[in-house]
């Protein structure tokens, strides 16, 4: 009973060393096995937010000329 409760507690103790920077990697949306600790480059920051904010802007642009260029339904049937 001991040494199963010491393999269970050993388990868990190196489950949480190597989870826990995995899940601080996945929380930053970063590659998983890159460093936790690693600091940020600001203009990578911000450049990764710009790219973010402009795939939005296209993709909204993209869904409002769609809208606009749809034909009507009642002026097909002439």
């Amino acid at each position: 009973m001991a040494a199963k409760l010491k393999t269970f507690l050993f388990g868990m103790i190196l489950g949480s060393i190597i989870a826990f920077p995995l899940g601080i990697n996945f929380g930053k949306d970063e590659p998983l096995w890159s460093n936790p600790f690693a600091q940020r480059d600001v203009r990578e920051k911000v450049l990764n937010s710009v790219k973010e904010g402009t795939e939005r802007a296209i993709e909204g642009a993209k869904e409002k000329i769609h809208e606009a260029t749809k034909p009507a339904r009642g002026m097909l049937k002439q």
